[in-house]
């Protein structure tokens, strides 16, 4: 928390500096904060030079480009930030921390339990993982290995040889105690160990599944595997709720999946904790409810399952709804994505999201249906026209492969295939393309990929206009001799537009019209 802290003190005394300069380098891939902080700022320029090529991201701003009051916003959480750093910097003390040492010293490594004597601790942060070695250190567990994503690939060796079980090398004991970030959350075995620490308890119950399943591995020597998780004090569990969230999550596998062993605590089980209580997260009931309905109908009634997945495509039904009256309600898919559109008596529309679809499609066994009102058909062809619309702006996204290349250029390739079916794409941009596609697929110029690849990767966490993407990237392959690319032949290029349109007709699957 307090390195939390520091760090946004940092970032924003950072940005009151580039203030004070005239010069604000905005480069969300770069790091900014940690060059300038060190006086850095030459390097900087030198990697934003580098990197502005393929990174549209970049941006170089004066004090003017900002909203009045900006500054004086920042200068305002300046004050605040160092009073809170000095604040904290004065609390020493950490219950957390006592209660782990006491369970080192008195439970972790009692032989009934741990007859290996080893231990797996996992933190949420690389930082908490270096406190928590100094503070044991301090306090005379000395055998211990920290495991960071920055040393992780040399400290395979080790691990293997003190903590996995299936070693087929000299087997060491040199070391009782990892502690580690979720770098050693998978992939690895540590099964000598059979008990695990979780310091901080993560929200997502599949990361601590994983965790668990670094020593709960085939070839353990040891009858049982414990568990000790931290959770946050009543008082700020109150607050956040992670505990509870935590355990939603995870009755969520026990209940779809059939999972039948205990990870949070052993008192659980779905029934005891109130799942379907709707103060707690009623959308997340009700869809695990259509997902356990689904469960038990493939066990129960199996031919039916076969019935309906040789219904044929287009099946659509009238259904008597007051509420609902004239409008109709679609399901349509392509290739790409699919969206449930409902359309109104009046001619609007919206997408619904899979529960609200589901509510609306559930049916009683013995309703019968009624003929489809006079606006069925033109309703579902709004629907189309919609679901048409939303595809133009997600077309700079395709993701088609070549089986016959690597996965670099598998990449290159799908993202260059996405601007092609652009609606503002010119005949020169397109070509150029598609000269830039066949370089890559000969293999022409290998840097080429790479280039195309950076601008995807550059634009992943900070999304930009196709037609923006699309300036950049013609921009870089343009500075390729791609004119002595030979082109797509005419059959090729007619297969290619082929491939694509099939990939984007859109294809409904049901429709329902609802009518008094």
């Amino acid at each position: 928390f307090k390195q939390s802290l520091k760090r946004y003190q940092l970032a924003n005394h950072v940005m009151l500096q580039m203030f004070n300069n005239g010069t604000i380098y905005i480069a969300p891939n770069l790091k900014v904060n940690e060059l300038l902080s060190s006086g850095k700022e030459e390097e900087l320029i030198k990697l934003i030079d580098a990197s502005v090529y393929a990174d549209p991201t970049i941006e170089i701003c004066s004090p003017a480009d900002f909203e009045p009051g900006f500054r004086e916003g920042i200068e305002h959480d300046e004050s605040i930030l160092k009073q809170l750093v000095a604040d904290w910097d004065n609390v020493t003390d950490d219950p957390k921390l006592n209660i782990f040492l006491d369970y080192l010293k008195n439970t972790l490594f009692n032989k009934t339990i741990n007859r290996e004597g080893k231990l797996l601790v996992f933190s949420e942060s690389k930082e908490t993982t270096q406190y928590l070695q100094d503070a044991l250190k301090a306090n005379g567990f000395t055998r211990i290995l920290a495991v960071r994503s920055d040393n992780r690939k040399e400290m395979m060796p080790v691990l293997k040889a003190n903590f996995d079980a299936n070693y087929d090398g000299e087997k060491k004991n040199d070391y009782d105690i990892i502690i580690s970030t979720e770098v050693l959350a998978e992939g690895v075995n540590l099964h000598r160990a059979n008990i695990i620490v979780n310091y901080d308890t993560p929200w997502n119950s599949t990361r601590l599944m994983q965790r668990i399943g670094r020593v709960n591995r085939i070839g353990s020597t040891a009858k049982d595997v414990y568990i000790y998780n931290f959770f946050p004090t009543e008082k700020v569990n109150n607050d956040i709720e992670l505990e509870k969230k935590a355990k939603m999550k995870l009755f969520a596998f026990h209940a779809a999946l059939g999972e039948d062993s205990q990870i949070y605590s052993t008192d659980e089980s779905p029934e005891s904790f109130g799942l379907f209580d709707k103060d707690i997260d009623e959308e997340r009931d009700e869809k695990l409810r259509y997902l356990m309905w689904l469960r038990c109908l493939k066990e129960e009634d199996p031919d039916l399952i076969k019935t309906i997945s040789k219904m044929p495509l287009r099946a659509r039904v009238g259904r008597k709804n007051k509420v609902m009256r004239n409008s109709t309600l679609v399901f349509i898919r392509n290739n790409r994505r699919d969206a449930f559109t409902f359309v109104r008596e009046d001619g609007s529309y919206e997408e619904l999201t899979f529960l609200e679809a589901a509510k609306a499609f559930e049916a009683r066994l013995d309703e019968k249906s009624i003929p489809l009102h006079d606006l069925h058909h033109i309703q579902v062809s709004k629907a189309i026209d919609q679901f048409s619309d939303k595809e133009e702006d997600s077309k700079a996204v395709l993701n088609k492969v070549n089986p016959a290349q690597g996965p670099n250029e598998k990449k290159a390739i799908a993202y260059m295939d996405g601007f092609l079916s652009l609606p503002d794409i010119t005949d020169e941009e397109r070509d150029l393309i598609r000269r830039a596609k066949r370089a890559v697929t000969t293999g022409k110029f290998q840097q080429l990929q790479r280039d195309v690849n950076k601008l995807k990767s550059a634009t992943q966490k900070t999304p930009l206009k196709p037609s923006v993407l699309l300036d950049k990237l013609v921009q870089i392959i343009s500075a390729y001799p791609l004119d002595a690319i030979d082109i797509y032949t005419e059959k090729e290029a007619a297969h290619e537009e082929y491939v694509l349109k099939k990939e984007l007709t859109p294809e409904i699957i049901i429709s329902e019209s609802f009518n008094s």
